[in-house]
């Protein structure tokens, strides 16, 4: 009897933490990486260096931000196309990331709607091994 009340206090407890939190989102940071050189070489090489990307879900319910995953949000290609998926709904779309002029880092806002989420992220220039990333956006 003693330790159903102890696990019924502790499903209690549980219960009362996951409702109090239910409406607070925080953003997630989910990095990924394109690999500029031939051959998909990790490292890029002297002239290419590997470019960091990240998926930020989180900020808006149904959207995910594709942007660099350097300080600054500096790091992913420029003027990349972007294709995304969402492997709940069947919702599809394409756009490209921004040009990064004036000292704004390059960066596309994608509305999938929640569910989970493959973007694929294809640099336009060059022999490139393109960028894939899957995210759960609430």
């Amino acid at each position: 009897m003693n330790l159903v009340r102890r696990l019924g206090m502790c499903g209690l407890l549980v219960a009362a933490f996951a409702s109090s939190t239910a409406g607070v989102a925080a953003a997630a940071t989910v990095p990924f990486q394109i690999n500029p050189a031939p051959y998909g070489n990790p490292n890029g090489s002297f002239d290419a260096p590997a470019p960091r990307c990240a998926a930020v879900v989180g900020d808006q319910p149904g959207v995910v931000t594709i942007t660099g995953g350097n300080p600054g949000r500096w790091g992913c290609p420029l003027s990349s196309q972007v294709q995304w998926m969402n492997l709940s709904t069947g919702a599809t779309g394409s756009t490209h990331l921004s040009d990064g002029l004036n000292g704004i880092p390059a960066a596309a806002t994608l509305n999938t709607g929640t569910g989970q989420v493959a973007v694929v992220l294809n640099p336009v220039a060059g022999i490139i091994t393109p960028g894939i990333a899957t995210v759960f956006v609430p």
